[in-house]
């Protein structure tokens, strides 16, 4: 199939008009990427030239028991957060979608946390977990219950973490919303013909046509949930504590690098945290086969 003058000329001013965003991608995404894999295999402190070690960077990390420690504490974080972010932020989603009057103002405030800086959502949270003066011991006093240390104990630190993260999930719930509303009627209409009640159109229409967006804001939240940072570095003051209970993956790779200039360590442990969220990808992806329905098939 032969090209004309005008379609070389379209072609080649669309490959000028993107030129700036594939440069863009390869200078600050892949070359980045690709120096962050070669210095991984050295030991370089950022001032003096890169020694090459070979993978002893990465048989060192075996060896270190605080690296399995913080991506254990990251796994049971992300395996905590993600279904509750998946159901919660779904089930917000279908509140929302009622037709009720003022519904509008519900959507604005449930989305309002998602665009709050993540500082001063942490800040807000330490008030609201804060053990002496905080919102949720003040209710439990009322009803004459003991107070607790919440974020402030190891026990409860991951817990009151993956609860902070549904705070800020108010674009997922608008990727549900999303969904839901391009759900056709007649399906519920035909169903209430059929005299299914609002649990079966729930279960039977509603969760199967969602399951595409469902797997979709999953492995989102996946990849969010391993790399999280900021929220539990306010809140621990960059400490991970109490008794690193709380030293996620990210924050020991950014103490590793930043704190003690170990930038081919770092650079390794970056590299393991991608292979461990690729294999999670991968995993979510071999499953979908078995619950992820789609309308064409």
């Amino acid at each position: 199939m032969k090209i004309n003058s005008i379609e070389k000329n379209q072609l080649k001013w669309g490959y000028i008009f993107i030129a700036p965003c594939i440069i863009g991608l390869f200078l600050f995404n892949f070359g980045p990427m690709l120096f962050s894999l070669i210095i991984s295999f050295t030991e370089w402190d950022v001032i003096t030239i890169p020694r090459f070690i070979g993978f002893e960077n990465y048989i060192q990390m075996w060896k270190e028991p605080i690296t399995g420690h913080s991506l254990m504490v990251t796994l049971y974080y992300t395996f905590l957060s993600v279904p509750l972010i998946t159901i919660i932020t779904f089930l917000l989603a279908v509140l929302l979608n009622m037709g009720v009057k003022g519904i509008s103002i519900f959507r604005t405030i449930f989305y309002i946390p998602s665009i709050v800086p993540a500082v001063a959502s942490a800040a807000i949270w330490m008030f609201v977990f804060d053990p002496m003066f905080g919102l949720l011991n003040s209710i439990l006093r009322v009803f004459s219950l003991p107070p607790q240390n919440f974020i402030y104990s190891e026990e409860g630190v991951i817990p009151g973490l993956a609860v902070m993260s549904v705070w800020a999930a108010g674009n997922t719930v608008v990727i549900y919303l999303a969904g839901l509303q391009g759900i056709s009627r007649e399906l519920y209409e035909a169903a209430d013909l059929d005299g299914a009640n609002v649990f079966q159109r729930f279960f039977r229409i509603t969760i199967p046509l969602m399951t595409p967006i469902i797997f979709f804001n999953t492995i989102m939240a996946i990849i969010n949930a391993m790399q999280t940072f900021t929220q539990v570095y306010i809140i621990t003051n960059g400490q991970g504590g109490p008794n690193n209970a709380s030293l996620v993956y990210t924050m020991l790779l950014y103490r590793t690098a930043f704190k003690f200039q170990h930038m081919g360590y770092a650079s390794a442990m970056s590299w393991i945290l991608f292979l461990v969220i690729a294999v999670l990808t991968v995993i979510v992806f071999r499953s979908s086969g078995k619950w992820v329905f789609y309308e064409n098939k």
